[in-house]
């Protein structure tokens, strides 16, 4: 009798299991749906509406800096490694460091002297990183910019790795201008019909339309392509990021296209597997448009914008390549291009600074 017993313990434990883990991937994959399409984002500001004029425009001739930073929701220090990438970890090592981390991050920025700002993951809400709301700590510090965000990434609970899960996370791209912006809008880009579309971004660019003093727009595009996907998934990524910047440009508009294109941005190809670090089709640029990099000096692009993850930052063995930086429009003339070396500090990325004048 008592062995009857326990065997039945034994078969309702893994009833309620199957039951259990049944009922967690009925949730995780009713919960997917993508973020709308072709969504309008609303123009706020930082700091108090005293400081804002807004008839102010962008002028024909005078420099301004631009500055692209994934920040890498704010954990990615140097010491850092990420479970997918074959490292440790998935969350953030401390709420603590986290915000000292993004108080280190806006101190980057704001030394850059730029007027731009298009910023990726950056987190709203996540138990990666302690439900800090990562946009508010960043416009405590960033006084007198307008900006717009755009939500792509918003994941129900991951429960994975099992004993330190990454969780639920939602995540946005930013754009700050010292000029109004007049317009903004989120567009879906396709992804991955497989299971990565479940641990992967739900991939998407910001445009964001801002005037200038000869009536036309400076128009920025703040993008963060999928790193998982297969080719044919980043060819109709590119296919469609083309062709709208292609529109712009035709209407007379200046064109800067800026963020995390998960390729690599210098004309070569690299003996790697990684997906996320595959030659950049530059061949394929619409006709107008150049690779911002081809601006830089030798000095100035030395260094790479993003490293693996596989394992803390090592100076001799961490992998690196440059995917992050600028495609512009031929009637933007770039002064100055660099790949800033932060030695990754501060994420797992490192900021790319573009100077740039708007022609007649």
């Amino acid at each position: 009798m008592k062995k009857k017993k326990i065997k039945r313990i034994i078969i309702v434990i893994l009833i309620l299991l199957v039951l259990a883990v049944g009922g967690y991937f009925t949730y995780f994959l009713s919960s997917y749906q993508r973020i709308p399409n072709n969504e309008y984002l609303e123009t706020q500001i930082t700091g108090a509406y005293s400081y804002f004029d807004d008839n102010k425009v962008v002028n024909t001739g005078d420099y301004y800096n631009i500055i692209t930073y994934n920040i890498g929701y704010g954990a990615n220090t140097n010491d850092y490694s990420f479970f997918m990438d074959g490292g440790k970890y998935s969350r953030a090592k401390s709420e603590d460091g986290l915000l000292a981390n993004l108080c280190a991050i806006t101190d980057v920025i704001y030394n850059s002297g730029a007027s731009f700002f298009l910023l990726q993951e950056v987190d709203l809400d996540g138990t990666r990183t302690f439900n800090v709301n990562e946009r508010e700590v960043l416009n405590d510090l960033i006084k007198g910019f307008y900006f717009n965000e755009a939500v792509c990434y918003d994941s129900p609970y991951i429960f994975y790795p099992i004993f330190d899960p990454i969780g639920k996370n939602k995540s946005a791209m930013l754009t700050y201008s010292t000029s109004r912006i007049a317009e903004g809008m989120r567009v879906s880009l396709p992804v991955s019909e497989g299971f990565n579309k479940y641990m992967d971004y739900d991939r998407c660019y910001t445009v964001s339309k801002i005037p200038t003093a000869n009536e036309k727009m400076l128009v920025l595009y703040n993008v963060h392509l999928s790193a998982y996907s297969d080719v044919s998934v980043r060819d109709a990524q590119l296919d469609m990021l083309f062709r709208d910047m292609e529109s712009n440009y035709k209407m007379g508009n200046y064109v800067i296209c800026g963020g995390d294109f998960n390729m690599n941005l210098r004309d070569e190809e690299l003996e790697t597997d990684l997906t996320w670090c595959q030659r950049f089709p530059r061949e394929k640029l619409p006709k107008g448009f150049e690779m911002g990099i081809d601006y830089g000096t030798d000095f100035s692009i030395s260094h790479n914008s993003c490293r693996n993850t596989n394992e803390p930052y090592n100076e001799d063995t961490t992998f690196t390549v440059t995917t992050d930086g600028f495609i512009v429009s031929d009637n933007v003339m770039v002064h100055y291009y660099n790949n800033m070396n932060c030695h990754y500090e501060f994420s797992d990325h490192d900021p790319v600074l573009l100077q740039i004048y708007l022609k007649e």
